[in-house]
């Protein structure tokens, strides 16, 4: 008897490169063994909506598509309460959480992986009330993902993001916040703050930190002070390009737990998607809450 998929996709993610291959992932479902529902996302929040109607309807879900598809879908299965797996075919333009899982940027190859026997048992991020796959974050950089225009990211990929990112730093407006994490108390102006569970953000690996792992229930956490020249400014810039955060202005650690304040609203994005403007966040690590497809 064949078991049942749930196959969610967003045609407008990436290249479009999920038209071309669309026949060949469903054909390779089939072979192996899964009846296939397709959906085809129409709108924001669509695939999470999908995931919470009717999920609970198959064996597996498997959703194509960028990050933001990939948030909506982990996002219905965790506010469901779902214990089903999550397969990942990565589509969009940089691809950190499926990079970081070593997931194959071939479709077809990553079709067979959703579909095989591994599983990996991955932390997920909560924001508040809301879930994350890999990345919470404020700043310089946070308005580039969902602000650079999706036909820049479709020709140039990786490098738009870079260009809009160099961009926001000549203008850059600090955030006064307070962050609390194991007894310890960090406050100042920051121009940028994440908190990560993926090997590489943007495409940089190191800005991470090292001993990087996806299941240990820890958040690598970056914050970065705002600089009060432009030697400093250089310096910090330098420190991101050369992928290596030894700037004085820079803060690394580790958390499961953190509290975040601020006076004032400060804008976030969640895997690449807006986030909203909270004053008050606690962001907690959800200890291997979710399965996902593995090699």
């Amino acid at each position: 008897m064949m078991k049942k998929l749930l196959f969610i996709l967003n045609p407008r993610s990436g290249k479009g490169q999920i038209k071309n291959n669309l026949l060949g992932i469903v054909d390779t479902f089939i072979k192996n063994n899964y009846e296939t529902t397709l959906h085809i996302t129409q709108d924001i929040l669509d695939a999470k909506n999908k995931v919470i109607s009717d999920g609970e309807k198959y064996n597996l879900i498997v959703c194509s598509g960028g990050d933001g598809t990939l948030n909506e879908t982990l996002s219905g299965i965790m506010e469901a309460g779902l214990d089903i797996p999550l397969g990942y075919i990565p589509a969009g333009s940089t691809n950190d959480f499926a990079a970081s899982l070593r997931l194959p940027k071939n479709m077809h190859k990553a079709a067979e992986i959703a579909t095989g026997e591994k599983t990996f048992l991955c932390d997920v991020g909560m924001f508040n009330d809301r879930y994350f796959a890999y990345v919470a974050a404020f700043g310089a950089f946070t308005e580039v993902s969902y602000a650079t225009p999706q036909q820049m990211k479709n020709v140039l990929g990786h490098p738009a993001y870079i260009i809009e990112g160099i961009k926001k730093l000549t203008s850059i407006k600090s955030a006064k916040i307070s962050v609390r994490y194991d007894g310890n108390i960090i406050e100042g102006d920051f121009i940028y703050g994440m908190i990560t569970n993926s090997i590489s953000v943007g495409g940089f690996k190191k800005l991470v930190g090292k001993s990087v792992y996806m299941d240990d229930g820890l958040f690598e956490v970056t914050l970065i002070r705002r600089p009060k020249n432009p030697l400093e400014l250089q310096e910090i810039m330098a420190a991101i390009l050369m992928e290596e955060m030894t700037s004085n202005n820079m803060y690394t650690f580790k958390a499961s737990e953190l509290e975040i304040h601020s006076p004032e609203e400060v804008p976030w994005v969640l895997d690449g998607e807006y986030g909203g403007v909270p004053k008050q966040i606690i962001i907690r690590n959800l200890h291997q809450a979710i399965k996902i497809m593995h090699i």
